[in-house]
């Protein structure tokens, strides 16, 4: 039996980076000497083990070969024969088919077959083999890698390669729960932006997520968007959203608060009348397509449909300002909003020459909706209940209270 260090711990080690989590490989053993030594069996589609004291996962050698479409088409082979070699063959890229000993120091010798560590010093994306084709998710985690290595190039080779995954409808058999698991990995990288590009270079995108693919080429006004091209906008969105350290929920918003432009009348263009409302309704079958979770697809509806009245709602006054609050569910979802309002914020930055530009709305929106949940709903209920009214006229007195409230705070200056 013999162990080995692999995959993101070597790589990550090898560019002076903090590890992750370990990824331990074990050769020449069975399933039955594994559990002689008290590791504890969890893989339910190839043997995996947890270590007795350190929990980290083990698993054994093996090869993987092609039996159908999809992620779920394979036939898995584990056994002693399985050389190091033969497991490191059936990884994604070079730089992921690295192998070390158990106390090695990035000043030793690693195993490296497919020269990994020389694309690592190159900063390319290059799959290992050509077996690379036989899985989908690896074009998504291409895309994910090259999101969080934002100078790496992707190698020609290997993009032609994605390109001819996608050409021949291996793509169009993921299923939506790895979509979205690397999808949303995607979204939380340094630079996401990338991952759409890579995504967009081999033809992903436009299977994926053909919302998001046909906002490029789409003008905008110039004088509200200096980079003109929504697709360019939304590569600078996402990343402003990275730069602000935003959630998930925040980011998958930023994704998409403009699907609706894709659909703008050619006649009308650059102008997107009404755009808001269309994003909503694309953004609709995108969640239920992918079954993103409840609090991005939550959050993301908000800011669809009201980020252009976020951004115009300086000159607003306490009652349209509440109405704000209002439709955004803002007084019931105080939390969500302050990710709302993130994104807006995301929004007005990403643009060309805009980047350092002040966002008053997310401040001052804030702020209102602090005066709005400072009014004492109890006591107003009581009086309005004291003088007579009932059911849906005790929130009408509440309202009112809010709106008087906004008012004296707007009052103030």
């Amino acid at each position: 039996m013999q162990i080995y260090l692999v995959g993101g711990a070597v790589r990550d080690r090898l560019l002076g980076l903090p590890a992750g989590d370990r990824d331990w490989l074990v050769v020449g053993a069975t399933p039955e000497d594994m559990t002689a030594r008290g590791f504890v069996p969890v893989g339910r589609d190839f043997p995996v083990f947890l270590h007795p004291e350190t929990h980290e996962e083990y698993a054994l050698a093996r090869t993987e070969r092609k039996s159908g479409r999809g992620y779920r088409g394979f036939v898995v082979h584990a056994s002693p024969e399985v050389t190091l070699e033969e497991d490191l063959a059936r990884r994604d890229l070079t730089i992921n088919a690295i192998a070390a000993s158990p106390g090695w120091t990035p000043a030793e010798a690693v195993f490296d077959p497919y020269n990994g560590a020389a694309d690592l010093r190159a900063r390319v994306l290059r799959h290992v083999t050509d077996a690379f084709r036989e899985d989908p998710v690896r074009i998504l985690r291409v895309a994910r890698f090259a999101a969080r290595f934002a100078d790496f190039s992707v190698a020609p080779e290997t993009l032609r390669l994605m390109r001819e995954m996608v050409d021949s409808g291996e793509a169009d058999h993921l299923v939506p729960e790895r979509v979205w698991q690397e999808l949303s990995r995607g979204l939380m990288e340094a630079t996401p932006s990338r991952m759409l590009e890579v995504l967009r270079a081999c033809g992903a995108l436009a299977v994926l997520l053909p919302e998001v693919d046909r906002l490029w080429g789409v003008p905008q006004r110039a004088d509200h968007h200096p980079e003109v091209d929504t697709g360019a906008h939304l590569l600078m969105v996402l990343d402003m959203a990275a730069r602000l350290q935003a959630p998930l929920a925040v980011r998958f918003a930023c994704l998409t608060h403009d699907l609706g432009k894709g659909t703008t009348p050619a006649d009308v263009l650059p102008r997107h009348i009404g755009h808001e409302q269309r994003s909503a309704r694309l953004l609709k079958g995108v969640c239920e397509r992918l079954r993103v979770p409840t609090d991005c697809r939550e959050t993301a509806d908000v800011v669809a449909r009201e980020h252009g009245n976020i951004h115009r709602s300086g000159s607003l006054g306490a009652a349209a300002l509440l109405r704000l609050l209002e439709r955004c569910d803002a007084l019931r979802k105080p939390r969500r909003f302050a990710d709302v309002l993130l994104a807006c914020e995301c929004d007005a930055r990403g643009r060309l020459g805009l980047q350092e530009r002040p966002y008053p709305q997310r401040p001052r929106l804030a702020a209102a909706l602090e005066q709005a949940l400072a009014v004492p709903t109890a006591d107003v209920a009581a009086e309005a209940a004291a003088r007579g009214a009932r059911g849906p006229q005790v929130g009408e007195w509440i309202r009112r209270a809010r709106e008087q409230a906004l008012a004296a705070w707007l009052a103030q200056g």
